[in-house]
């Protein structure tokens, strides 16, 4: 049986942008995703904790250390700049996997987005 378990969650970013007039997707500072094991591409949820918004889109890397967290097309009328997001990406793995299973869990610095 295969079951659906967190594999990656950016805990507690701040909205740096949202760009209505871009394609669509999230942008996330790449050492952020490297850190929480996220690709480029990769669906993400985005569960807002300023106005209790949940989407889902998919992610494309932004600037190293740059600390941007930018909501592109649709998704930017989701968010206004400076929410607090959480970003949660899923996947499938066997049950007996997924009980021994540790997703990359990551806590930014909540006021710049970087890694500390």
């Amino acid at each position: 049986m295969q079951i659906q378990v967190v594999k990656s969650k950016i805990h507690r970013v701040k909205v740096t942008g949202a760009d209505l007039n871009y394609i669509g997707s999230i942008t996330i500072d790449e050492d952020l995703m490297d850190a929480a094991n996220i690709i480029q591409g990769e669906k993400v949820q985005i569960v807002n904790n300023n106005n209790g918004e949940r989407l889902e889109t998919y992610c494309i890397p932004g600037p190293r250390n740059s600390g941007e967290i930018t909501l592109n097309g649709a998704a930017a009328r989701k968010v206004a700049v400076g929410d607090v997001l959480i970003l949660i990406c899923y996947a499938y793995m066997d049950y007996e996997k997924a009980k021994t299973f540790s997703p990359a869990i990551v806590f930014p610095n909540e006021e710049t987005n970087l890694l500390e």
